[in-house]
């Protein structure tokens, strides 16, 4: 699996991912283009195939809590990708400094929900629905 930054050369890329997974809450080019410029945003391939985005949200308030995200095309998934990917970039939210991690999944991912309360993710996690937090019990 290759693992790249996003840039103008990839940020179509990355749009398509977030935009397949998260209908509800697409983004245009500018909007990626902002994200950009506020986070570390990564695309994930399998030799040319694009398999994935993610999103590493700075380490921000007294914890210094960064927020990673990864999503992973349903073509792709329990393939050893997503842990792959996360794995990837939760070292790159510890090289920003996080002291602590958190992320957040769409409650219509099942695969993503089923994922989150495995080992890798044995930290705060928050389940997204309707753009409200439910903290996970």
């Amino acid at each position: 699996m290759r693992i790249e930054p996003v840039d103008e050369r990839t940020l179509h890329d990355w749009r398509e991912v977030h935009n397949v997974i998260i209908p509800n809450a697409a983004l245009s080019v500018e909007e990626v283009r902002e994200r950009i410029g506020q986070n570390h945003l990564t695309v994930a391939y399998v030799d040319d195939t694009l398999v994935g985005c993610a999103t590493v949200r700075p380490p921000a308030g007294p914890d210094r809590t960064a927020t990673v995200i990864v999503r992973v095309l349903a073509a792709h998934r329990r393939r050893g990708y997503g842990q792959r990917f996360y794995e990837s970039e939760l070292a790159r939210a510890y090289e920003l400094g996080a002291g602590a991690i958190e992320t957040v999944v769409l409650v219509t991912n099942v695969d993503g929900v089923r994922f989150a309360p495995s080992p890798v993710l044995s930290w705060r996690w928050t389940a997204i629905s309707r753009r409200t937090a439910v903290p996970r019990s």
